[in-house]
């Protein structure tokens, strides 16, 4: 499982160092092979461990292609779902796209989100957590949440 918020510095090249509590985890359960994909609702990237998204393309592949909702996530989570391999020193290399979509620069953020994580601008991050923490009707608590004791 893959929690915290872990700031970094992303390099020239675009490459990012994964957290060193995290890599021997991704290495036992993916020998450090990954999938970066688009997130379609925030402009940040989803991070997975290759077995992981595998199990997520199948389902995405599955939705009915006619359905024009089901089309748009398949052309945009598959379409956009790029390989990457964690190399000796723990970097990925984050394709110019990938970082021209999610506003990336020399300051990101690493998001664990469990099971994957969530690659965001450090900037953006900062102005979209703050606005998760207001509370009013656009964002209330789901019900089935509302029996949780945290």
């Amino acid at each position: 499982m893959f929690r915290g918020v872990n700031p970094i510095n992303l390099d020239t090249k675009g490459r990012m160092a994964i957290p060193a509590r995290y890599r021997e985890q991704i290495m036992g359960c993916c020998d450090g092979s990954l999938v970066a994909t688009i997130d379609t609702e925030e402009r940040c990237l989803l991070l997975y461990p290759l077995p992981e998204w595998e199990e997520i393309q199948k389902k995405i592949e599955a939705l009915p292609s006619l359905n024009p909702a089901a089309r748009r996530l398949q052309r945009l989570l598959i379409g956009h779902a790029t390989d990457l391999e964690m190399d000796g020193n723990g970097r990925l290399l984050l394709p110019a796209p990938l970082r021209d979509y999610a506003q990336l620069d020399k300051k990101i953020v690493l998001l664990g989100q469990g099971r994957k994580f969530e690659i965001w601008s450090e900037a953006l991050w900062e102005a979209t957590r703050d606005e998760y923490l207001q509370v009013d009707e656009g964002n209330e608590i789901p019900e089935e949440m509302q029996t949780l004791s945290l």
